[in-house]
């Protein structure tokens, strides 16, 4: 398939839909095992879902989305598209206060919620908002019919006979979605990106992909649609006409892989770290010939993975190494498996070669919101761990004086909804400035540090510390706080208390700390925290003469205390 010569995502889809066997499934819930769509009723579903989304939009109006992974994600996302609206994807874990920030800022006329819970989120803001036309649910709502629909009654009457492509009036350049990222100052940034922003991205996934695609090759799909880079996985997968499974959950993520045995798999490195965990805590209790098979098999794997030369005897035992021990790892999970990606955060290194070496080939990408979001990825047949690998065709990227990353490109987002000046902060002369610092090592890319003061969990999650710190700061008991916790499982904070509440106890401390979390998204919530008796200042050296925080520095001087946290 010619992606770069489509116009918009829509004909990607309708082109793929022409030339598959419509009876073929797409879609498939493991949660709900009826809940499955052919191409054939994705096709129709999409259309008439568009059909009723105009009724209450023209062109670029918003549409937001807030669901759970499942069938109906997709189709409700392509029917605003076939509406000539904007998808506004958000996350089942934000707060209200997010939601409420989110819905004024982009100000939705419809509004898609999977069900009763998701709709309770939102019910108390949407009653305020006369600009929101329509909800749409997934399952039925405690409401009276008039004010919503369930689209799953309108998918009971499709016309099986209205085989018509619709016409779309969609370039490349126009708006596809608007995904909330975080803000260095606090409040999410509506990051829009464009139709062939995402279609340049599915070009380069292509690449990455062709060797291992095969007739509807199987994908288990579970980190959030709503983050950019599923959302983005979403049309990789159409390009190469695959079957798309949706997890349950990532509790039941192993069990879901038996279910399905997915040949492709896209995930955040907290999966990769939990899956290295689980299976290193079985190797640590071999014992005897087991465990020096375990050893060999690792041994050899990361000599393979470093180019190094396997002699005769090696490639002998590392051939009955795949046999006897990698077969029956890649059992554990569908036995088809033939690769993981990793993207939203950074991979360590351990565990990539750990991976790799045992038999299930991880390839570590990068990206962010604002490129849509891939920049890089290492190929299959040339895996570098230490590396995010070389950069997508289609995007020019270079690395600044200060050694921070550039990229250009059709990737690179439109802009920030409603954020004029922020968006010049980071766009100059087409080049997005990513805040991250990297170098170039033999043409693949590799990430030495990052600039910005955003911090990436191991779930791809990104969280505004200052955001954070604000709602510290602003308890009666907190003077000064800083947030720590890039790539690592949860959040953490240093505290200075007011200098009249120092003698308090630590168990007031914790009190208010989870009322300060109960106003916070479950992924911003501060876990644990330590409190010391030094101020600030200018002085020194801990505050900028405009009174910011001096974070790097202050992070550098209490790094034991935090990592003792852990």
């Amino acid at each position: 398939m010619n992606v770069n010569k489509l116009n918009n995502l829509l004909e990607l889809f309708f082109v793929q839909y022409q030339n598959q066997n419509e009876k073929n499934i797409l879609l498939s819930s493991l949660k709900e095992t009826n809940n499955q769509f052919s191409w054939e009723k994705t096709f129709l579903s999409i259309k008439k879902l568009a059909d009723e989304i105009k009724k209450y939009t023209l062109k670029d109006d918003r549409c937001l989305l807030i669901s759970e992974n499942r069938p109906e994600w997709f189709i409700s996302d392509l029917a605003i598209m076939l509406s000539s609206s904007i998808t506004v994807p958000a996350y089942t874990t934000y707060s209200e206060r997010d939601y409420d920030y989110i819905i004024n800022d982009c100000k939705p006329n419809v509004v898609f919620v999977s069900s009763q819970e998701q709709y309770n989120k939102i019910k108390n803001i949407i009653k305020k908002n006369n600009f929101i036309k329509k909800i749409f649910s997934f399952e039925n709502l405690d409401l009276d019919e008039d004010k919503y629909l369930n689209i799953n009654k309108l998918f009971l009457n499709l016309d099986y006979n209205d085989k018509n492509i619709p016409e779309v009036d969609l370039v490349r350049k126009d708006p596809a979605c608007i995904i909330y990222t975080s803000g260095t100052q606090g409040n999410p940034k509506g990051v829009i990106l464009s139709h062939g922003g995402i279609l340049n991205n599915c070009e380069g996934a292509l690449e990455i992909l062709r060797p291992l695609i095969s007739d509807q090759t199987r994908f288990l799909t579970w980190l959030p649609l709503s983050h950019s880079y599923e959302h983005t996985v979403q049309f990789a997968q159409i390009s190469v006409a695959a079957k798309i499974f949706y997890a349950e959950s990532i509790e039941k993520l192993v069990k879901n892989m038996n279910d399905c045995s997915p040949q492709v798999m896209t995930a955040v490195p907290r999966f990769y770290q939990n899956l290295y965990q689980k299976i290193n805590s079985t190797f640590n209790k071999a014992t005897g010939i087991k465990k020096k098979l375990i050893l060999k098999m690792l041994d050899l794997g990361s000599k393979k993975l470093n180019k190094q030369k396997l002699s005769l005897f090696e490639k002998i035992v590392d051939s009955i190494l795949e046999k006897l021990v990698r077969k029956k790892i890649k059992a554990q999970f569908g036995g088809c498996l033939k690769t993981f990606v990793s993207g939203g955060g950074a991979l360590d290194k351990e565990i990539g070669t750990f991976l790799n070496a045992i038999g299930l080939p991880t390839l570590q990408g990068y990206g962010l919101t604002e490129t849509s979001p891939v920049v890089s990825c290492n190929p299959i047949h040339d895996i570098r761990v230490e590396t995010v690998g070389p950069p997508f065709k289609g995007n020019e990227v270079k690395i600044a004086e200060d050694g921070e990353i550039l990229v250009k490109g059709e990737n690179v987002m439109l802009g920030y909804w409603n954020k004029q000046e922020e968006t010049e902060k980071v766009l100059k002369d087409g080049w997005l400035y990513t805040g991250d610092i990297g170098i170039f090592e033999n043409g693949y890319l590799k990430i030495t540090d990052r600039k910005k003061d955003i911090l990436i969990t191991p779930g791809g999650d990104n969280i505004s510390p200052l955001k954070i710190e604000n709602e510290l700061v602003n308890s009666e008991l907190i003077d000064q706080a800083i947030v720590y916790g890039d790539n690592k499982p949860y959040l953490v904070a240093l505290l200075v208390l007011v200098d009249e509440k120092k003698n308090i106890s630590e168990i007031q401390i914790k009190q208010e700390i989870e009322k300060i979390n109960n106003n916070l998204g479950r992924i911003e919530n501060i876990k644990k925290f330590f409190i010391t008796d030094e101020k600030f200042s200018i002085e020194n050296g801990m505050l900028t003469p405009t009174m910011k925080l001096k974070r790097y520095k202050i992070i550098q001087k209490y790094k034991n205390k935090f990592e003792n946290l852990y």
